[in-house]
């Protein structure tokens, strides 16, 4: 995948800003969203990860040696997904998986050392990212969306266990 192309760029920018500048904030935070990611890909590209191995690699740097049910459930993806980015990862020499001594029945996912040293390589890309994307935005500006988005996800997060 690449960058956004700048027609889409300019259609997304008009829309928020002429053609719905009141709607659902669900929406305005998707294409938030969309356009970092869009922006983090070709940089993850370039060391061959694609950007949907990206979560799991971030989740393992600071949890290693979690279940596949625990990483699917830590990344907020399917299991099936979680088995098929874990056999990619593998192949790639990033990730291991195997039994703990004592539990014969689950796997368990680590990093090799290949997959713990991409850290170092990977985090500058997306906190650079994460850099342009807040250029010109006041530091307490920021401060306040980190905490009102947190806040936005417990919110759901009690919705959705309220209900089930």
């Amino acid at each position: 995948m690449s960058e956004l192309p700048a027609g889409d760029r300019d259609a997304i920018l008009r829309h928020w800003q002429d053609a719905v500048p009141n709607d659902r904030l669900a929406h305005l935070i998707r294409d938030a969203g969309r356009s970092l990611g869009h922006r983090l890909t070709p940089l993850l590209a370039e060391h061959d990860i694609p950007f949907g191995h990206w979560a799991f690699l971030r989740v393992l740097w600071d949890r290693d040696g979690l279940t596949q049910k625990e990483l699917s459930d830590a990344v907020g993806v399917t299991e099936p997904t979680t088995f098929a980015a874990v056999k990619a990862l593998m192949d790639r020499g990033y990730i291991t998986r195997r039994h703990n001594p004592g539990n014969k029945r689950k796997f368990y996912v680590y990093l090799t050392p290949e997959g713990a040293s991409l850290r170092d390589v990977l985090v500058p890309l997306a906190e650079e990212v994460n850099r342009i994307a807040v250029e010109g935005i006041p530091p307490e500006n920021i401060t306040l969306m980190r905490e009102t988005l947190l806040q936005i996800i417990e919110n759901l997060a009690a919705d959705e266990s309220d209900r089930g």
